[in-house]
């Protein structure tokens, strides 16, 4: 039986000067655990073996962009059209009520805390998700939406697997942007943190040593890490991004899918809010 990439003609991706290029030369991709675990969870979910087809993209340097948003990554693949490819990566994220679960399993352990602080990822963090009944990596094709403008109809195909591995690798230089995939950016999830750390129980009165300050007024210091962590924070969150968390309804209209079409809706609304924080006072109109 033919696959599907059959249907297409042998083609060659258009050469890319400039592109982003995974470290890795040959074999596994990805050098801290969290990255190799990331690729692990594709690998045990039936989408590894397509996997395979993006590597020799990302060794390329194919993709031309990557930005990483909360509950999504958004990168730019070279193909061998001339317009390059808009690929979308989304992983479900968390809720306010899972996060709060998460975030007190991991102040309630000093070892957590201390390492991630430190711009580290505590090798068993996983537990305090699994705790919290919740699962970092993804488990399932339901913890993924993948969508790619190519015409190839597997999923993943193998602009999407590209992404999929310089994402992974990217996680490297920024283990935080495995949790700002689930919802949670770095500097919320530290002050977060620190802040139940930080919490007295009710009814008990801090106990304060002659000449020392009290905690309260330590907050701000106390839980910064000794150096800061190289990477830069996740980017903001699209003001689409929650359209990634819309199950698939099936409705087409006109050739598109119904998220598509609500996208540029979602866009123009936040321009219109954009305006009005920048300008107060000035009437919203209808976009």
């Amino acid at each position: 039986m033919s696959s599907r990439d059959d249907w297409y003609p042998p083609s060659r991706p258009r050469p890319v000067d400039g592109g982003l290029r995974t470290r890795s030369r040959r074999g596994q991709i990805g050098q801290h655990w969290w990255s190799v675990r990331f690729i692990d969870g594709l690998e045990s979910i039936g989408v590894g073996g397509r996997l395979a087809r993006g590597k020799r993209y990302a060794r390329a340097g194919q993709v031309i962009e990557l930005r990483i948003e909360t509950g999504s990554a958004i990168a730019l693949v070279q193909g061998s059209r001339p317009r390059p490819y808009r690929v979308r990566v989304g992983l479900t994220a968390f809720g306010k009520a899972e996060w709060a679960r998460v975030e007190q399993a991991l102040a309630d352990d000093a070892w957590f805390a201390a390492k991630l602080l430190a711009g580290e990822m505590p090798p068993d963090i996983e537990d305090a998700f699994a705790a919290a009944g919740l699962s970092l990596f993804p488990t399932g094709v339901r913890d993924l939406a993948m969508d790619c403008s190519c015409p190839d109809y597997e999923v993943p195909c193998k602009h999407l697997a590209a992404t999929l591995y310089l994402l992974a690798e990217s996680f490297d230089d920024d283990p935080f942007a495995v949790l700002a995939l689930r919802g949670r950016p770095r500097d919320e999830l530290l002050h977060n943190i620190g802040a139940r750390r930080g919490a007295t129980a009710p009814g008990v009165t801090p106990v304060e040593s002659p000449g020392v300050p009290p905690l309260a007024e330590l907050l701000d210091t106390f839980y910064t890490a000794p150096r800061p962590p190289s990477a830069p924070s996740p980017a903001a969150v699209a003001v689409d991004s929650l359209l990634d968390q819309v199950p698939s309804s099936g409705i087409v209209v006109r050739g598109r899918a119904l998220v598509d079409l609500l996208r540029p809706v979602y866009r123009a609304l936040g321009d219109a809010a954009a305006t009005a924080t920048e300008h107060p006072g000035r009437e919203i109109s209808d976009p």
